[in-house]
């Protein structure tokens, strides 16, 4: 990678822990993002990051369970080789219905609690009244992007 991408690469993973990815997995996912190669493996992953395999393999993992990245196989290697998966962003904001849900749910036993006609209960039902239009609104907008991209 060049000096260019390497900056570009480190400065998007900074960008990713700030809104609190960790430090890890945010690196193993821009190196893969950055990437001019198809695919790469643990090992050439930790050369570029500096880093050992075994570093890298809860962030490996843990993309690979958000659907961030895939295991792919290379013909000719016994190396697992991974690249960044196709459709990754529809498939991590549709994983993202879980935690709208999870906010939603929050809210209203918040209000249950603080009272409908309470200042917090108003706040709550703020918050309750947007993730729930976030959670309707969510499965259109990605089909409406797989659509205009296919």
């Amino acid at each position: 990678m060049t000096d260019d991408l390497t900056g570009a690469a480190e400065h998007f993973a900074l960008t990713l822990t700030q809104y609190g990815l960790q430090r890890m997995t945010a690196r193993v996912m821009a190196a893969l993002l950055f990437t001019q190669q198809d695919t790469m493996t643990a090992g050439e992953i930790g050369a570029q990051l500096g880093v050992s395999s075994g570093a890298m393999s809860g962030a490996l993992k843990n993309l690979t369970e958000l659907g961030m990245i895939e295991r792919v196989p290379a013909p000719g290697s016994r190396r697992d080789h991974f690249r960044f998966r196709d459709g990754a962003w529809a498939i991590l904001m549709s994983k993202q219905n879980m935690a709208l849900t999870l906010m939603t749910e929050a809210a209203d036993e918040g209000i249950k609690v603080a009272g409908p006609d309470t200042v917090a209960g108003h706040r709550l039902a703020d918050m309750r009244d947007f993730y729930a239009y976030m959670l309707s609104e969510m499965p259109a907008l990605i089909e409406r992007w797989h659509a205009r991209t296919t």
